[in-house]
């Protein structure tokens, strides 16, 4: 049964549609309003009635394939063919028509197409680019629709813009991608023969150059030996001369060019003038010619005279047998050996050495493996000693000896490197403290404290007495900071003294500072830490050469050790006290001093780690909770009473610290950490 056509019986077409836009049916065309609403969809983007839209994109459309755009798949992919098409010339007697061949390009990511003609030379015709790159359409009655990838194939012809083009060919990526489209690539054809650029080959293959001309071609060798020169040190024995004595000289071979340059080394106090150049870079003949030719005897290419007449003037040829040619043998890089000779117009130049290029370049190309240089000048002379004259007190020794040592004296040079390396950087100070004692008689100096400080920049000691109550001595600066000399030393000589280097200071060691001797006794953490890790500087915290001295003990020694130490462990927990060992490889005269004694026991130690009272980390806590006024406690418990679900009383550390930061507890993190891991 049919219902009848009323108001809410109808169907609502426009249920479940958003879009409701109309399309631009006018438009401007070269300043011209025209009706372009031809290609337009309807209301909310629908076909209208009997309406084709043209794809916008004939072979992979938005949305399909990869579900990129296909400017992006398909970016910077281009087809490549080799087509021909030819034109007719109606005005010419020596040709009817021209084969012109071109390129035909498709780009996969817009289809559009572009042509080019490959220029010639001297053709004539405006060659280049053909057809611009657009959408080109099919030829009628199909002028709705453009040229896709499928429409190209070779062996065929194809119609753009009124222009047959044949295509022939293709390369190999356009082969393959159209093979795994599924498309049956034809065979590819020859072009035909173009009968007026065969005209023009043979005409150019039997013309003569009008003048004469003959290409040498040195590009080659200037691209491979550019800015390479052999160099070989040679000398002249000038023994005919008035002045017998040998000239040394410099031999520069230009690989660029096949030029020698010859250079001559003029020693100081020779008496010669000094000349910029032996031989200005030139090709040097092997034989020097009896009569030196005249300008423009010698050339490159030589000609023959035709035709003289004093009215139509002179007619030359090239002489391609070169008859008149003069051949001249110059020195190349194979005649140059070390030994030979080289005749330099006339002087006979023997090589004796070369530079290391030189070596590496033969060996590379010749094979040759023997380059003992010649000894032709006697060796030098020693130098005279030259005494230096003690030192007379004034000054500092460096400083008196820089006067010694030039007209012009300079403050002595401080060893940059080492200040930079090894002076202060942050909390690393690079200073040696030591704990030490006055060696004296005197019972009041015996009691005395000092702390000896090396400063590993330079080398320089300063000493700082301790200040004791009722001891009736000031206490303060002992001695100023300053290299000190070691002692035993006599004060005026011509050699440098010596001074006290961090190698001399170490547990145990005694010091004699400006004639007052000091024991080291102790040192602080950081003495001790630096020198063991840096054991390649301090012998006497290398454990490396404390074993091998407890190793080379005699067998009797060793078996005390082992009587010793198994007496003085009864339980075998694998543990003594340390003053134990200390006594017995001290008594045992093991040459172990005290500060290896001292390393051997922190390498094989093991420390106990105090107990922090709790009580005392809570009473730091409840004081910085009290400083910074902090009342988030019952806020605090009830977070602590969520995260509980299960009623248990406890949370884990994790929990806790998350809860204590999101309330921003004014507690350092060490000390929250200290309470968290306690239990």
């Amino acid at each position: 049964m049919a219902l009848p056509f009323l108001p809410g019986n109808s169907p609502n077409e426009r249920l479940g549609k958003e879009r409701f836009h109309k399309s631009q049916h006018f438009d401007y065309s070269s300043g011209v309003p025209m009706l372009v609403g031809s290609e337009k969809p309807g209301i909310g983007g629908e076909h209208l009635v009997g309406q084709e839209i043209k794809p916008k994109y004939s072979v992979y459309p938005i949305g399909s394939g990869t579900g990129l755009p296909p400017w992006v798949t398909f970016d910077k992919q281009v087809l490549c063919f080799d087509a021909y098409f030819q034109e007719t010339v109606p005005e010419a007697q020596s040709e009817t028509y021209r084969i012109r061949k071109c390129k035909i390009y498709f780009f996969l990511e817009d289809d559009t197409i572009q042509v080019v003609e490959p220029e010639y030379k001297n053709s004539g015709i405006p060659q280049g680019t053909l057809i611009r790159r657009h959408r080109i359409p099919l030829p009628p009655p199909n002028e709705g629709q453009f040229y896709n990838l499928f429409h190209f194939n070779i062996n065929q012809q194809m119609k753009l813009h009124s222009r047959t083009f044949t295509v022939t060919d293709c390369d190999s990526f356009t082969r393959n991608f159209l093979t795994k489209l599924g498309v049956h690539v034809n065979n590819p054809t020859t072009v035909p023969e173009d009968p007026y650029s065969s005209l023009r080959e043979q005409l150019k293959k039997s013309m003569q150059p009008l003048r004469p001309y003959e290409r040498h071609d040195t590009l080659k060798q200037f691209l491979d030996h550019d800015r390479k020169v052999l160099r070989f040190y040679c000398f002249w024995d000038d023994s005919q001369s008035i002045y017998v004595d040998l000239r040394e000289l410099i031999l520069h071979y230009f690989l660029v060019d096949d030029t020698i340059e010859i250079r001559e080394v003029i020693p100081p106090n020779s008496g010669r003038d000094k000349v910029n150049k032996f031989l200005r870079r030139c090709r040097l003949p092997k034989h020097v010619p009896a009569k030196v030719k005249q300008p423009g005897e010698i050339t490159d290419r030589t000609v023959l005279n035709v035709l003289t007449s004093s009215t139509m003037g002179n007619r030359y040829i090239l002489d391609s047998l070169k008859t008149g040619a003069v051949h001249e043998e110059f020195y190349k890089d194979c005649d140059l050996i070390i030994g030979g000779e080289v005749n330099v117009w006339g002087r006979r130049v023997i090589l004796a050495d070369c530079d290391d290029f030189t070596k590496h370049y033969y060996r590379a190309k010749y094979g040759i493996e023997d380059f003992t240089p010649l000894q032709y000048k006697a060796p030098p002379a020693p130098k005279p000693p030259r005494p230096v004259p003690p030192y007379n007190g004034f000054g500092s020794e460096e400083d008196s000896l820089s006067f010694c040592q030039r007209l012009l004296p300079k403050p002595p040079r401080k060893d940059f490197q080492k200040f930079m390396a090894k002076d202060r950087y942050g909390l690393d100070s690079k200073v040696l403290n030591f704990q030490a004692k006055m060696i004296t008689a005197d019972p009041v100096d015996r009691e005395r404290v000092f702390i000896i400080s090396f400063y590993l920049s330079n080398d320089t000691i300063s000493v700082f007495e301790r200040p004791q109550k009722n001891s009736g001595v000031l206490g303060g600066k002992f001695l100023e900071r300053g290299r000190v000399k070691k002692p035993g030393q006599e004060l005026f000589k011509s050699q440098l003294s010596q001074y006290f280097t961090a190698q001399d200071l170490y547990v145990g060691a005694t010091l004699c500072l400006n004639s007052i001797n000091f024991q080291l006794l102790d040192a602080d953490e950081y003495t001790f830490k630096y020198m063991e890790q840096h054991a390649e500087e301090f012998p006497r915290a290398n454990m490396g050469i404390i074993i091998s001295k407890l190793r080379s003990l005699p067998e009797e020694k060793q078996r005390e050790i082992r009587k010793f130490l198994t007496l003085s462990d009864p339980s075998n927990t694998g543990f003594i006290p340390f003053e134990s060992i200390r006594s017995l490889l001290l008594g045992l005269d093991c040459n172990l001093s005290e500060h290896e004694v001292l390393v051997l026991g922190r390498c094989f130690s093991e420390r106990e780690q105090t107990q922090v009272d709790v009580g005392l980390m809570l009473a730091v806590a409840q004081d910085f909770l009290k400083k910074k006024a902090f009342e988030e406690f019952p806020k605090m418990a009830r977070a602590f009473a969520d995260h509980d679900r299960h009623k248990t009383q406890r949370l884990s550390t994790k929990a806790i610290r998350t809860i204590c930061k999101a309330f921003h507890l004014p507690v350092p993190n060490s000390l929250l950490e200290g309470l968290l891991s306690k239990p």
